[in-house]
């Protein structure tokens, strides 16, 4: 397995910058953040590493010079938008920069994207499974013709009001999964697994590795905490953030060794990466970084 890190917290550095950070602190791998350039809508947003509306060839010969001289390989292009946003605008833009990433990723050779199935918030699940029939079979198609895998995080994206009731990302459960892999039976739509998510849902993030093992296309290091005191008192149909909160790798409840010790029974052997969602290590980029360090220091007890 490799070790690197999701470039989104990285927001104010250049490719470049980001690229050298990297490569300084001696990470093997980045998932870079493909955002539409100036498109910030949440926290971790809105960071654009690679312009993915440049498709010149001086231009993508350049990225891919500039990590391979680093020494970085870059795991995958990173969009997390809605692509089944109930604004039909909104939607439709974030299919269409989503193409444009895995269209990228193609020509960089790396032929990988992680991002959301995206969900209607205010529909049921089936309404959504119905909706994913629709809108998702066509931008499998599309990542199958340029020999892109893509790779779905599991993560709700519902913490706040704003994200109520159902959350904006339908691929969050094993019985999901398990739908959404029938009706799409792709060798190139798979996972991005993040167990931090099964833990405020109260799943168990080690068994869903075994019956996944094939579909586990890229993997994150992110810690959650669920504080038992906000629990008690705001019960499990509050808003999530007023009982749990993301944290550095062990710093939260995930059990690392068990993950890493999981993930190697199924032979997984492709990039894993941090990613820092930490609000204890924000505000300056000496706090920035140093939630990199110590990390990549936690986590190479099991990853090297």
């Amino acid at each position: 397995m490799k070790l690197g890190f999701v470039s989104a917290i990285l927001d104010t550095y250049t490719f470049e910058e980001m690229m050298d950070t990297a490569s300084k602190m001696g990470f093997e791998c980045v998932e870079v953040a493909c955002w539409p350039q100036g498109k910030a809508e949440r926290r971790y947003a809105g960071v654009s590493h690679i312009n993915v509306d440049d498709t010149s060839e001086e231009y993508v010969n350049y990225v891919k010079n500039y990590a391979a001289e680093k020494g970085v390989e870059i795991s995958s292009l990173a969009f997390y938008p809605n692509t089944m946003d109930s604004d039909l605008e909104k939607r439709q833009a974030s299919i269409d920069h989503l193409m444009k990433v895995i269209n990228m990723s193609a020509l960089l050779g790396v032929n990988m994207v992680t991002t959301f199935v995206g969900r209607m918030q205010e529909k049921t699940v089936e309404e959504n499974i119905e909706e994913f029939k629709k809108v998702w079979p066509a931008i499998i198609k599309f990542a199958e013709e340029k020999g892109v895998k893509v790779a779905i995080e599991n993560c709700p994206m519902l913490f706040g009001n704003d994200q109520w009731p159902g959350g904006q990302n339908l691929a969050t459960t094993p019985a999901i999964w398990r739908e959404l892999f029938s009706i799409i039976p792709s060798d190139n739509f798979g996972l991005n697994y993040d167990p931090s998510h099964f833990v405020w849902q109260m799943i168990d993030y080690i068994k869903p590795i075994y019956e996944f093992k094939d579909k586990i296309f890229h993997v994150h290091y992110k810690d959650i905490k669920v504080y038992r005191d906000r629990l008690n008192d705001y019960g499990v149909m509050a808003t999530p953030l007023k009982w749990m909160s993301p944290k550095l790798p062990g710093l939260g409840d995930v059990d690392w060794g068990k993950y890493v010790s999981a993930l190697t029974d199924i032979g997984y052997e492709g990039c894993t990466c941090i990613e820092v969602e930490d609000k204890a290590f924000e505000g300056t980029k000496e706090r920035v970084e140093a939630s990199l360090i110590l990390s990549k220091r936690y986590m190479e007890q099991f990853v090297i």
